[in-house]
């Protein structure tokens, strides 16, 4: 139960840290509830998704999840700083009304971008005889909890630089992409 605890740490690590750059734009109770439906939805499915794929496509994936993973990271935080550098041209009380609304799509592709590690995480717990049932539900519940801690951080965050919050989500978001590409994280 110990290793899976760690697994489940070690791979909220990345959740947390992606959920403080979405708080710092800005979060209000929808958003942190569906975040928390999100981001454990998908932490508890993968892992059992890879167990049901099988050795082959697990492996495979695994390679180039990280990768995949990243680049959707990055890809978001990189929208995220193009509509902050937008709004700063636009009228901020209509554009603070909208990111305090994450978008449904944008919290998918995190999610699924944060996740995908978790198809071979699956498969590796399968291989060890772990109870794939109860390893899901503990990295799931990890993950919910450091979703929201790293949304109420954020928030916090947020609250103290104003405007500059946006940037600052952007950039979180890309730098959990570069550090999953470059294996830190």
């Amino acid at each position: 139960m110990l290793a899976v605890l760690l697994i489940a740490l070690s791979l909220g690590l990345s959740n947390f840290a992606a959920s403080i750059g979405i708080g710092v734009t800005g979060v209000d109770a929808r958003t942190r509830l569906r975040v928390g439906l999100i981001f454990g939805l998908f932490e508890t499915a993968m892992p059992i998704v890879g167990l049901l794929l099988g050795h082959t496509l697990a492996y495979t994936l695994g390679h180039a999840a990280h990768w995949i993973g990243a680049t959707l990271l990055i890809a978001t935080g990189i929208r995220s700083l193009l509509q902050a550098a937008r709004s700063h041209r636009t009228d901020h009380s209509e554009h603070q009304a909208a990111t305090a609304k994450q978008h449904t799509g944008r919290l998918l592709i995190t999610g699924i971008a944060l996740s995908l590690d978790n198809l071979a995480v699956g498969f590796a717990l399968g291989t060890y005889h772990v109870g794939l049932l109860l390893a899901a539900v503990v990295i799931g519940a990890v993950s919910v909890s450091l979703s929201l801690v790293g949304l109420e951080l954020g928030s916090r965050l947020g609250a103290k630089t104003g405007e500059g919050g946006e940037f600052i989500g952007g950039f979180v978001l890309v730098g959990v992409g570069v550090a999953i590409a470059t294996g830190a994280m």
